[in-house]
């Protein structure tokens, strides 16, 4: 297999952490730079990765907690969507409001994505980005469409979809998102979300309550 995934539950959310590596070059991405830097860094030092990239599926607190320390320590570039930028810069007021204290900021971006379909690459990496807001503003996911891999940030959960309560989030706009750009893939494609565990297109497909409704000619 020409890439290497390792999953990270870190922090208080228990948000997962993603590092994808080209097995051969051993560079890698960070996907979704999650609180703890230094349990990142240690898992890709184990792991013989060169971490060469971050990006971030959206700017809640939770999801790009580590993307300063680790952007200080390793000096790579940090991609998110256009419409995070000032939500970024809102992090050390998001630790107050969910009673975790002021927090350290976040890394300035280096690139921010547009909502057009973008493939970002690394090597044999190719990731490419689709336009899932809902959960939150400029939310993206992402897909190794390859090795049918979709990583959905925290738009689509096993048996859930992501949370649209918080400031910024739009139910109708998630389930859009979630049908005409998720579930428009095929059944075999592996999802791995940005908390809980891993599930596939399909079995969300036919069993997540909160899309049954729209699949109602399924066998």
């Amino acid at each position: 297999m020409p890439i290497q995934i390792k999953s990270l539950t870190l922090g208080p959310f228990a948000t997962n952490a993603y590092l994808i590596a080209d097995s051969q070059s051993g560079n890698a991405i960070l996907l979704d730079p999650v609180d703890d830097a230094p349990a990142i860094l240690a898992a890709a030092q184990a792991e013989g990765w060169t971490i060469k990239l971050m990006i971030a599926t959206h700017a809640h607190l939770d999801h790009v907690l580590a993307s300063a320390a680790i952007k200080e320590r390793l000096n790579v570039p940090f991609y998110i969507h256009e419409e995070c930028a000032a939500l970024l810069d809102e992090i050390p007021m998001q630790g107050v409001f969910f009673g975790l204290g002021e927090l350290p900021a976040a890394a300035q971006p280096d690139r921010l994505l547009t909502s057009a379909s973008e493939t970002i690459a690394l090597d044999s990496i190719r990731l490419q980005s689709l336009y899932t807001p809902g959960h939150a503003p400029g939310h993206l996911s992402f897909y190794l469409a390859e090795h049918k891999i979709l990583f959905s940030g925290d738009s689509l959960f096993a048996g859930s979809i992501g949370r649209t309560d918080l400031p910024g989030g739009d139910h109708a706009l998630l389930m859009s998102s979630i049908v005409d750009k998720l579930m428009i893939l095929d059944d075999d494609v592996q999802v791995l979300p940005g908390h809980m565990g891993l599930t596939t297109i399909g079995r969300e497909r036919k069993t997540n309550p909160f899309l049954l409704g729209h699949f109602d000619d399924l066998p």
